[in-house]
């Protein structure tokens, strides 16, 4: 019998796609035993009362069983929560991530494009190159604004069948005005999708704007909130778009404890609430702090992240970068994305603790020679 391939590295040259090959996995860095500012997580844990509501809800589960494919129960408590028409629909993903994976499927006919800003969330575009469809975005200017007339321009020429703006915007942090995110929709060929994932530390949300628009859904995810580990995302919009996206999903996607403990977490949802405006109050003190240090920039954000940016004259975003990593603290270096992210950090807002561990560590590091 004669082999087809004289070796794995051939066999991998020849049948897999040379799109997928050119692309570098997505990268998530050990982070043991560090201060973890890195990852946009909530740093404050559940308190004893809601962590034995939640043990105690894990006990009454029968994991021999498949989930409810549908997650009934967990759909109508979030669609009361939110306060959501009857007529709007909701859908669960496993995050975010596997949501925008079933939009751009949804939409991806032959030449279809995907459009967004730049930098953005990284998984717009992956995923539309998963999946072989066209991305294309309009890049913000050095300040992280966007010129919104250059925006519509671009939706006219490139015709997008989906839009995805992240609001507030990852890694930036600053959000589009609301009158500026109505002229994109308004403008728009196709689907817009607005990705909440931060809308706990934000002051507006166009959640209930998708009976306006039929054009319109918006994502959200219970990562930023302190349920990171769940990998919940859901997506709301007109049910004649939920209803399509739900023929993609694949079964049983949300698992059966993740149901349950976000049931958990929405019957407790003002300990949450409480933990993300401590959050809120932290990044105002975290700004102010980081203000302060010499050679930073620090932006205006409406996240649980704040990015600056490191004067010329003194130490790279690199160099504080591993400097931070050698002290026990990981951030996220922006750099290596280069254009308007060239010598910048993102610094997940942690607790009080971990943000003065932060400062006494760029102190050191930012300290004139």
């Amino acid at each position: 019998m004669t082999a087809q391939f004289s070796s794995v590295d051939q066999a991998v040259a020849q049948l897999v796609r040379p799109e997928i090959q050119a692309l570098h996995a997505y990268h998530v860095p050990p982070s043991a035993k560090m201060v973890k500012l890195d990852a946009m997580e909530n740093p404050y844990d559940w308190p004893p009362l809601l962590r034995q509501a939640w043990l105690d809800k894990l006990a009454e589960l029968s994991l021999n069983r498949y989930p409810d494919p549908g997650a009934t129960e967990l759909h109508n408590a979030l669609h009361q929560h939110l306060g959501l028409a009857a007529e709007t629909g909701l859908l669960f993903g496993n995050g975010s991530d596997e949501l925008i994976q079933l939009l751009i499927m949804a939409v991806n006919r032959p030449g279809a494009k995907v459009m967004s800003i730049a930098p953005t969330f990284v998984m717009y575009d992956m995923i539309a190159r998963f999946l072989g469809a066209d991305y294309c975005s309009v890049a913000l200017n050095d300040d992280f604004e966007l010129d919104v007339d250059a925006f519509v321009e671009a939706m006219a020429q490139q015709q997008p069948a989906l839009v995805f703006i992240a609001y507030p915007n990852n890694p930036t942090g600053n959000a589009l005005s609301r009158q500026d995110l109505i002229r994109i929709i308004e403008a728009a060929p196709g689907l817009v999708v607005v990705d909440e994932a931060y809308h706990a530390f934000a002051e507006d949300s166009f959640i209930l704007d998708t009976v306006q628009y039929p054009h319109l859904l918006v994502m959200r995810t219970f990562s930023k909130v302190g349920l990171a580990g769940l990998r919940l995302g859901y997506l709301v919009g007109p049910k004649a778009w939920i209803e399509q996206v739900d023929k993609l999903r694949l079964p049983y996607n949300i698992n059966t404890m993740t149901q349950a403990s976000a049931l958990v977490a929405l019957s407790h949802w003002s300990i949450l609430a409480e933990q993300a405006q401590q959050i809120c109050d932290d990044r105002i003190q975290l700004s102010q702090a980081l203000a302060a240090l010499p050679g930073i920039k620090v932006y205006a954000t409406a996240a649980n992240f704040i990015v600056v940016r490191l004067n010329e004259a003194g130490p790279s975003a690199p160099q504080v970068f591993e400097g931070l990593k050698a002290a026990g603290i990981l951030i996220k270096n922006l750099s290596p994305q280069g254009g308007v992210l060239t010598n910048c950090l993102r610094i997940t807002i942690g607790s009080p603790t971990e943000n003065n561990q932060l400062i006494e560590a760029l102190r050191l590091l930012l300290k004139p020679v």
